[in-house]
Protein backbone atom coordinates (compact mmCIF):
# COMPACT_ATOMS: atom_id res chain seq x y z
CA UNK A 1 0.00 0.00 0.00
CA UNK A 2 1.27 3.44 -0.75
CA UNK A 3 2.23 6.15 2.15
CA UNK A 4 -0.29 8.85 2.80
CA UNK A 5 1.41 12.16 2.95
CA UNK A 6 -0.49 15.04 4.23
CA UNK A 7 0.17 18.71 3.19
CA UNK A 8 -0.65 22.52 2.91
CA UNK A 9 -0.77 24.38 -0.09
CA UNK A 10 -0.96 28.12 -0.05
CA UNK A 11 -2.71 30.56 -2.30
CA UNK A 12 -0.69 34.16 -1.76
CA UNK A 13 -2.04 37.17 -4.01
CA UNK A 14 -0.18 40.57 -4.31
CA UNK A 15 -1.62 43.85 -5.44
CA UNK A 16 -1.89 42.85 -8.74
CA UNK A 17 -4.50 39.70 -8.34
CA UNK A 18 -0.93 37.32 -8.42
CA UNK A 19 -0.16 34.39 -7.18
CA UNK A 20 2.99 33.07 -5.91
CA UNK A 21 4.33 29.81 -7.17
CA UNK A 22 7.95 27.99 -6.00
CA UNK A 23 9.40 26.21 -8.41
CA UNK A 24 10.49 22.68 -6.31
CA UNK A 25 14.58 22.02 -6.44
CA UNK A 26 16.87 19.88 -7.91
CA UNK A 27 17.25 16.80 -5.44
CA UNK A 28 13.87 16.87 -4.68
CA UNK A 29 10.93 14.62 -6.15
CA UNK A 30 8.97 16.32 -9.28
CA UNK A 31 12.05 18.69 -8.98
CA UNK A 32 11.88 21.76 -11.62
CA UNK A 33 8.05 21.43 -11.17
CA UNK A 34 5.80 24.32 -10.14
CA UNK A 35 3.96 24.13 -6.67
CA UNK A 36 1.89 26.35 -4.68
CA UNK A 37 3.89 27.42 -1.58
CA UNK A 38 3.80 24.67 1.65
CA UNK A 39 4.90 21.47 2.49
CA UNK A 40 4.04 18.35 4.51
CA UNK A 41 2.88 18.53 8.52
CA UNK A 42 5.37 16.95 10.97
CA UNK A 43 3.73 14.43 13.48
CA UNK A 44 0.83 15.72 15.19
CA UNK A 45 1.27 18.96 13.90
CA UNK A 46 -2.18 21.03 12.77
CA UNK A 47 -2.71 22.28 9.39
CA UNK A 48 -2.63 25.93 10.64
CA UNK A 49 0.49 25.25 12.69
CA UNK A 50 2.12 23.77 9.36
CA UNK A 51 1.25 26.53 7.06
CA UNK A 52 2.83 29.07 9.55
CA UNK A 53 6.07 27.21 9.59
CA UNK A 54 6.39 26.03 5.91
CA UNK A 55 5.96 29.33 5.01
CA UNK A 56 8.41 30.81 7.27
CA UNK A 57 11.03 28.32 6.91
CA UNK A 58 10.91 28.35 2.92
CA UNK A 59 10.14 31.94 2.39
CA UNK A 60 10.79 33.81 5.59
CA UNK A 61 7.25 35.12 5.65
CA UNK A 62 4.88 35.61 8.98
CA UNK A 63 1.51 34.69 8.19
CA UNK A 64 -1.14 36.63 9.82
CA UNK A 65 -3.91 35.91 8.65
CA UNK A 66 -5.22 32.46 6.73
CA UNK A 67 -8.24 30.37 6.24
CA UNK A 68 -8.97 26.89 5.02
CA UNK A 69 -10.60 26.71 1.19
CA UNK A 70 -10.73 23.08 0.65
CA UNK A 71 -9.16 19.94 0.27
CA UNK A 72 -7.99 17.75 -2.02
CA UNK A 73 -6.32 14.24 -2.82
CA UNK A 74 -4.05 12.80 -5.33
CA UNK A 75 -2.60 9.63 -6.36
CA UNK A 76 1.20 9.83 -7.32
CA UNK A 77 2.78 6.76 -8.29
CA UNK A 78 4.55 6.47 -5.44
CA UNK A 79 2.36 8.25 -2.49
CA UNK A 80 -1.09 9.39 -2.13
CA UNK A 81 -1.25 13.04 -0.69
CA UNK A 82 -3.71 15.09 0.98
CA UNK A 83 -3.86 18.55 0.44
CA UNK A 84 -5.16 21.50 3.18
CA UNK A 85 -5.12 24.29 0.31
CA UNK A 86 -5.10 27.68 2.67
CA UNK A 87 -5.73 31.28 1.53
CA UNK A 88 -3.14 33.35 3.09
CA UNK A 89 -5.21 36.61 3.66
CA UNK A 90 -2.10 38.69 5.39
CA UNK A 91 1.17 37.80 6.31
CA UNK A 92 4.56 40.02 7.19
CA UNK A 93 7.83 40.22 5.16
CA UNK A 94 8.85 40.01 1.78
CA UNK A 95 8.79 36.26 0.11
CA UNK A 96 12.28 35.16 -0.94
CA UNK A 97 13.21 31.63 -1.81
CA UNK A 98 15.25 30.77 1.21
CA UNK A 99 15.74 27.07 0.11
CA UNK A 100 17.49 28.46 -3.18
CA UNK A 101 14.14 27.76 -4.83
CA UNK A 102 12.86 29.98 -7.95
CA UNK A 103 9.37 31.89 -7.04
CA UNK A 104 7.20 33.71 -9.52
CA UNK A 105 3.83 35.55 -9.53
CA UNK A 106 1.56 34.81 -11.91
CA UNK A 107 -1.81 35.81 -13.00
CA UNK A 108 -4.24 32.33 -12.22
CA UNK A 109 -4.58 32.30 -16.02
CA UNK A 110 -1.03 31.89 -16.89
CA UNK A 111 -0.54 29.22 -14.61
CA UNK A 112 -1.47 26.34 -16.79
CA UNK A 113 1.61 27.08 -19.13
CA UNK A 114 4.22 26.20 -16.22
CA UNK A 115 4.94 22.54 -15.70
CA UNK A 116 3.25 22.53 -12.47
CA UNK A 117 2.25 19.61 -10.44
CA UNK A 118 -0.61 17.50 -10.91
CA UNK A 119 -2.13 17.46 -7.64
CA UNK A 120 -2.36 21.51 -7.67
CA UNK A 121 -4.30 21.80 -10.58
CA UNK A 122 -7.31 21.47 -8.79
CA UNK A 123 -5.93 24.30 -6.96
CA UNK A 124 -5.70 26.60 -10.15
CA UNK A 125 -8.93 25.77 -11.82
CA UNK A 126 -10.78 27.08 -8.34
CA UNK A 127 -8.67 29.91 -8.95
CA UNK A 128 -9.52 30.56 -12.45
CA UNK A 129 -13.12 30.77 -11.32
CA UNK A 130 -12.46 32.79 -8.56
CA UNK A 131 -11.05 35.50 -10.50
CA UNK A 132 -13.62 35.00 -12.93
CA UNK A 133 -16.69 35.89 -10.59
CA UNK A 134 -14.41 38.86 -9.02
Amino acid sequence: MKPTVRVVAAVIYDDQRRVLVTQRPAGKALAGEWEFPGGKLEAGEEDAAALRRELREELGVQVTAARALFELSHEYPERHVQLSIWMVEDYAGVPAGLEGQPLRWERPAALRALPLLRADLPIVEWLENTDNAS
